[in-house]
């Protein structure tokens, strides 16, 4: 449907302005004037932003699509307001030479609604032991990672980042030291010793960062961490920044929102790393006011119900997240001006984009930031359900989304406007 957004605010060229906006055919036009016929909605509400770009979630395709598809995860990333995902190499097969990513990426060509952009796996299998075919998989890959497994051996990642550096691609790294784990599984704090449970220690990721900002500083090669969640691990990032290394980071909404205090005994609320403390959670935030922090992701890792029915102790590791990411985060953080609006825009696009080489029409998304709902994942479109912002009041639906001149999300109420 065309329509007129009266008084709309848009945001560009880093700044948000006021404009009538009018959508039509899959185009956005400003200050429209004469316009062709078309539906007007008063716009004071409503928020057009560029399409999001999430550089790190789980399609579990090809190998567990009984968790997820690339097309049901790519209609999730639609409906909020993502036009660009890079999905994590944790598959079955995974895409560590050109004919297992070959075998991905066929997939994605047939069924993705948005732009799916594929990581390559940093090692054979993500085992540690021996280098993926790097130079194949280059041209067609956004970075290379063993998601899910840290890279025990200095050594190998070393290799692996000379390797990267000369073809010009990131290593993105899960930090995980399997010696300090102890079969841990919710942070190792309050929360944890008051209930009985074993407990992950926050230097399991900060020291795999910091060792790795040395490799990163010695081969020249650009390195990027997935999933930041502890104080440590943010001041480990600060001090490589300010050495000069070419290092980024990502952290996601739940480490952002939440802390250990609030976890329930339910699997919703287990995911890899861990949520932490007050302190780890003050400190995150105070690494993307001072541009620490580069970017947000959601780490979406989707499971079946019954594998995340098990309790903290028992379920799977691992939540959803792309259609909850920007009202969580609107609302928790910029509603309550801990966060400018214009920052949080640049952490969901530019940021990644740039860092990730995104390039190319980033398309736009549509929010009504007047709506407020609560979190139901009853009505996701993903076919994982666990999200620890279950019943969680939130301001900001999204009303549509448009991926290279194409609607490819459109909401019921944008009807009623």
């Amino acid at each position: 449907m065309d329509i007129l957004f009266k008084n709309a605010q848009v945001f560009r060229n880093g700044v948000f302005v006021r404009s009538d906006a009018l959508v039509s055919g899959g185009r956005l036009s400003l200050s429209c004037g004469e316009v062709p016929p078309a539906s007007v909605a008063d716009g004071r509400d409503i928020c057009i932003l560029p399409g999001f770009a999430d550089v790190h979630v789980h399609l579990r395709e090809p190998g567990f699509s009984y968790k997820e598809t690339i097309r049901t995860g790519s209609m999730a990333a639609a409906r909020g307001g993502y036009t660009t995902i890079c999905p994590m190499p944790n598959l079955d097969p995974v895409p560590d030479d050109l004919d297992t990513l070959r075998q991905e990426m066929e997939i994605i060509e047939r069924d993705a609604v948005i732009r799916v952009v594929p990581y390559g796996a940093i090692t054979k299998g993500e085992k540690g032991e021996a280098l993926a075919d790097l130079d194949a998989m280059a041209p067609y890959v956004c970075a290379f990672s063993d998601d899910g497994r840290g890279v025990q051996s200095a050594e190998m990642m070393l290799t692996a980042m000379r390797k990267a550096k000369r073809l010009g691609k990131l290593i993105a790294a899960h930090c995980e030291d399997n010696s300090l784990l102890r079969g841990g599984y919710i942070h190792d704090g309050e929360y944890a010793r008051a209930h009985g449970h074993r407990g992950i220690c926050s230097e399991s990721e900060w020291g795999p960062i910091e060792r790795d900002a040395r490799l990163a500083e010695k081969s020249g090669c650009a390195y990027h961490v997935c999933h930041v969640s502890s104080a440590e691990s943010v001041e480990v990032i600060r001090r490589a920044k300010a050495r000069g290394v070419d290092i980024t980071c990502e952290t996601a909404p739940h480490y952002l929102v939440l802390n250990d205090s609030m976890l329930q005994e339910d699997g919703r609320f287990k995911m890899n790393p861990p949520i932490r403390s007050e302190a780890d959670r003050q400190a995150l935030i105070a690494g993307i006011l001072d541009g620490t922090v580069d970017m947000i992701a959601t780490d979406h890792a989707p499971h079946s119900a019954e594998e995340k029915g098990r309790g903290l102790a028992g379920s799977l590791m691992g939540i959803v997240g792309l259609e909850t990411a920007f009202p969580v985060l609107y609302t928790e953080l910029v509603k309550t001006g801990v966060l400018p609006f214009e920052a949080l825009v640049r952490l969901l696009t530019d940021n990644p984009r740039r860092r990730f080489g995104l390039d190319g029409e980033g398309g736009f998304t549509v929010f009504d930031l007047g709506a407020d709902y609560t979190v139901d994942p009853a009505e996701f479109l993903t076919m994982g359900r666990a999200t620890p912002f279950e019943g969680r009041r939130v301001f900001g639906r999204c009303l549509m989304t448009v991926c290279a001149g194409r609607v490819v999300w459109q909401d019921r109420l944008l009807e009623a406007l």
